[in-house]
């Protein structure tokens, strides 16, 4: 609480909470009412600070108040009963980021110098009419600002406002059409936001005058149907204009680029169809940003006639084809054209294309062929993957600065270069689907920083090597669909596999350079409204596959997932207990391999475990019953192994189907169709034979016999009457037999006599 005798050092013209601000970390408490003494204060400035509570009404005696800022508080009340109603000397007013509500605009009725009104809502609660419009202003302003606020339509008091420069209306919910009035009553208007609310209908501007407009966005609306040929000459003094988000289709005007200060150009996430304009192409040389990405756009961009030097490129998603040119792009920070039909082979200038450090190059999903070239040093995001690209990794890979490497789904071959593992930077290796051999060398366990490492889908081979467990940062290490052998390794507990929180998956690219603010003059300050960000995070998308489910995963999700998938090798041995400790773990895979032994009951201390497959090997012994205590479980398979002994059917793994466990003959209980009544708790030995069989080998059943002897019969003279070469054979052969017989007994005939006179 600000006390009465601190408030009388200070001048009476100012409250100096803003020297407040800056000598102490925080101000709190409720606002202390002796200061409403002072009668002559003129400006209140609170931002940034703790105090909660009510206003107090006797604000209502600062008669000479006209500036008034109290945002980010956690000041609270309904303010269509506050005291603001009385301070009609009020100029300015901040009210954003509390926890008000209700609040009517009638509010301000009998304000007559209002000119600024900021009011960025972080309460979901509050309630703001807007419908009741019983008063006629007294004011003219300059600045309104209702961000984040439930408003459903247009305030109507702004049908009287002629005078306005900024408007920000975003994320407000607002519903109808384009306020097409608004700019016809307000020609000096500057900035104009209304993103992210669902507006409909057709966007079309005034056509009888151009207009000062510098800032125009209606992104992430419902707005449809083509755009203004003439658009580019209504708005020419333009400098950032995001259409994204909506439903606009048809060919790009070429009027576009009449705005000859255009820097920033969002249209993602429309329909846009046909070429781009060769006058965008060639002429906007003000272009900053351009992002015509997840349109239908065809043809080829890069053609001779492409001048644009441009921080950010972004073409991702459409049906752009040709080649990259010969001769070098400007861009200096993002160039991404993913998704698209681009061929032929990646230029040598991409490697240098900008002196800027933190890069990103995502050329993935395209028919690009050939080698990757060396010196990627400068990029910190590098994805090259779904392409044709062959060959080995080049040795000159350098690969110091870089974060992200992206290299699946291409034809690349041969062993890994020791010097891929020479970044201490490298936050993921994603090397997926292609066709590398040898083993994991020793030397990469100078990757210090990795988080995924996916080496699945290639034919590496030999022993896992013990140099992963020295890095304590993967989350995500899927070395499935090799051919490794040997054990699994006991170090592996070392691995954090999701302990870690920060997140290397965002990087801001652009915004780390340019603010998303607008400056206005105001009496004999600068005000900085805050605009809606027309840069979006770069974030790196990464395939994972877990509960028999393939999905993309990006962005700060990343660092919620932690996978390890060791399936469709050649490993063998017992599952290592240690692995039990893996305690953040979502997914282990460990199917389709020799492992044997008992499943650890060490595992039931996965806590976060969510799948579980472990089927396809040799394992033996019972599942353990500590493993009901696995409460996320979801997937939970074991099929194909010799487990023996109840199935748990407690808790969750009553929700496990057979399929989960066939292929183990000496399982029982539900689900398995066999009952564990007089079963004993380890697989039984070999039965002795019931009296039923104990009959002798040689005794034969007569009827059988009998029908087996003339199918035999038929079946042989079948085929001696059809084939008369058989048949031939078969009766030269039965003569040779007769003949042989009657010589073997003539002359045992001949012998006989004098064998028995001897």
């Amino acid at each position: 609480m600000i006390s009465l005798e601190a408030l009388f050092h200070i001048s009476e013209r100012y409250l100096l909470s803003r020297l407040y601000h800056y000598l102490v970390p925080e101000l709190n408490g409720t606002l202390n009412p002796e200061f409403c003494a002072l009668n002559k204060l003129e400006e209140i400035y609170l931002v940034g600070n703790d105090f909660e509570g009510m206003l107090p009404p006797c604000l209502n005696n600062l008669t000479s108040l006209s500036y008034l800022d109290i945002s980010e508080n956690r000041f609270n009340g309904n303010l269509s009963s506050s005291p603001i109603a009385s301070l009609t000397s009020l100029e300015y007013i901040d009210l954003s980021y509390n926890l008000f509500e209700g609040f009517s605009f009638s509010l301000f009725a009998n304000h007559s110098k209002l000119k600024v009104i900021q009011f960025l809502s972080g309460n979901s609660k509050l309630d703001i009419e807007t419908e009741n419009h019983s008063w006629d202003p007294l004011f003219q302003l300059k600045v309104l600002v209702l961000s984040n606020c439930n408003l459903n339509n247009f305030p109507k008091f702004l049908l009287d406002q002629h005078e306005l420069e900024a408007v920000d209306i975003s994320h407000s919910k607002l519903n109808g059409s384009f306020p097409i009035w608004l700019l016809e009553n307000n020609t000096g208007l500057q900035l104009l936001n209304l993103c992210s609310n669902f507006l409909t209908g057709h966007f079309h501007l005034p056509s009888n005058h151009s207009m000062n407009l510098r800032r125009l966005d209606v992104s992430d609306n419902h707005f449809a149907g083509k755009l203004q040929e003439n658009i580019g000459k209504r708005i020419p003094k333009l400098e950032t204009l995001n259409l994204s988000r909506n439903y606009f289709e048809g060919n790009l005007p070429s009027s576009i680029c009449d705005m000859s200060n255009l820097v920033i150009l969002d249209l993602s996430f429309n329909s846009f169809y046909g070429e781009a304009p060769l006058e965008l192409v060639a002429n906007c040389t003000s272009l900053d940003i351009l992002r015509l990405s997840n349109n239908k756009f065809h043809g080829e961009i890069f053609s001779k006639h492409f001048n644009l030097p441009l921080a950010s490129l972004e073409l991702q998603n459409n049906n752009f084809t040709g080649t990259l040119p010969v001769v070098p792009l400007k861009i200096q920070v993002v160039l991404n054209i993913s998704n698209n039909h681009m061929t032929g082979t990646i230029p040598l200038w991409i490697v240098n294309f900008s002196t800027f450090p933190k890069k990103v190059v995502d050329l993935s999903s395209n028919s690009f062929e050939g080698q990757i070239p060396c010196g990627l040093a400068s990029f910190r995001i590098i994805n090259l993957s779904h392409n044709l690209l062959s060959g080995l990794l080049p040795s000159c890979l350098n690969l110091q600065n870089v974060e992200h490497l992206l290299l699946e789904g291409n034809k690349l071959t041969g062993s890994l270069p020791k010097a891929i593992f020479n970044s201490s930077s490298l936050v993921t290796l994603d090397i997926r689907d292609n066709r590398f051999i040898g083993s994991i060398p020793d030397e990469i366990d100078g990757l210090s920083n990795l988080k995924v490492l996916s080496l699945s889908g290639n034919h590496f081979s030999g022993v896992i090597s013990k140099q992963l467990c020295r890095l304590k940062r993967i989350g995500i290490m899927d070395l499935s669909n090799n051919s490794f052998s040997g054990t699994i390794p006991y170090c592996f507990h070392n691995i954090t596999f999701g302990k870690l929180a920060r997140s290397d998956f965002v990087y801001t690219g652009a915004n780390a350079f340019r603010t998303s603010t607008f400056l206005l003059p105001y009496k004999s300050t600068t005000l900085v409204i805050q605009g809606s960000g027309f840069l979006l995070p770069e974030q790196v998308e990464i395939e994972i596959v877990m509960k028999y489910r393939s999905d993309l995963y990006k962005g700060l999700i990343l660092d919620m997932v932690s996978v390890l998938d060791l399936s469709f090798n050649k490993l063998t041995g017992e599952i290592p207990p240690t692995l039990g400790q893996l305690s953040s773990i979502y997914a282990m895979n460990l199917s389709y391999n020799q492992l044997t032994g008992p499943i650890p009951k060490s595992f039931s201390n996965l806590t976060q475990l969510e799948s579980l497959d472990l089927s396809h090997n040799n394992l033996s012994g019972e599942i353990p019953s500590v493993l009901t205590d696995l409460t996320f479980l979801a997937v939970f398979n074991v099929n194909h192994n010799n487990l023996s002994g109840k199935v748990p059917d407690i808790k969750q793994f009553s929700t496990f189907g057979k399929s989960s466990y066939e292929g183990n003959p000496f399982l029982c209980g539900p689900p398995v169709e066999k009952s564990c009544t007089n079963m004993d708790e380890s697989p039984p030995s070999p039965q002795i034979p019931s009296k039923a069989n104990d009959g002798k080998w040689y005794e034969v059943n007569l009827p059988v016999f009998s029908v087996s002897y003339v199918i035999f019969f038929l079946g042989v003279a079948s085929i001696l009457y059809i084939n008369p070469h058989w048949r031939q054979r078969c009766f030269n052969l039965v003569e040779d037999r007769m003949y042989w017989c009657y010589f073997f007994a003539l002359n045992t005939l001949k012998g006989l006599p004098g064998r028995m006179c001897h």
